[in-house]
């Protein structure tokens, strides 16, 4: 499946903004702590846009900024487990959702460039809290990247019968998208498919 997303709201930053503490948080998810693509991309990131208090995007070697497949992956994990709960949805019928994701749907490429349109820009709003100490309010910054912007990607389904879940989930982009803050609207999106 070739799709094409375009964000119909701005896309916020997946990446802490933080050098040294998201080099630290990506090796620790990988096994003998093998430098991956997420530090080279980190890396490729101008040292003017880190920030310790912000989320950004990562960088290819181009500073072109990326998505990675297991974001679109955790979309369709998201998306699928969300609609397992609307009655009529293919979703629905759907058991052992995020093994079928995990072992037969594949989005590729590993690095997913972003077709910005229009300049990425910083979006700053409070996150709210209810804590043990009462409620607390910090502040959430944010690299965003604006609305029309796109990615192409290429969705292989090894069971041909899961591309309609495929679309499903991405019809459901509507109205939740991929990225930070879905519920306050950010990252939602429409698609095309092509042959």
């Amino acid at each position: 499946m070739n799709i094409k997303i375009t964000f119909t709201e701005p896309l916020l930053g997946t990446l802490a903004g933080d050098k040294e503490l998201a080099t630290e948080y990506i090796l620790s998810k990988r096994e003998n702590g093998v430098a991956s693509d997420e530090v080279e991309a980190l890396n490729n990131t101008p040292e003017e846009v880190l920030e310790k208090a912000t989320t950004i995007f990562a960088k290819d070697k181009d500073g072109v900024p990326v998505l990675w497949d297991y974001m679109i992956k955790g979309f369709f994990k998201d998306a699928c487990s969300m609609l397992r709960r609307v009655p009529g949805t293919k979703s629905s019928k759907v058991a052992a959702h995020k093994k079928i994701i995990d072992g037969l749907i594949f989005p590729a490429p590993r690095k997913i460039q972003i077709n910005v349109v229009g300049d990425i820009k910083i979006l700053e709003r409070p996150l709210r809290a209810e804590t043990a100490q009462g409620p607390r309010i910090a502040l959430a910054r944010s690299e965003s990247i604006p609305a029309g912007s796109f990615i192409n990607i290429n969705v292989t389904c090894l069971d041909k019968k899961l591309e309609p879940l495929v679309r499903e989930w991405l019809d459901y982009g509507a109205l939740r998208g991929l990225g930070q803050w879905r519920n306050g609207s950010y990252g939602r999106f429409m698609y095309e498919e092509s042959e």
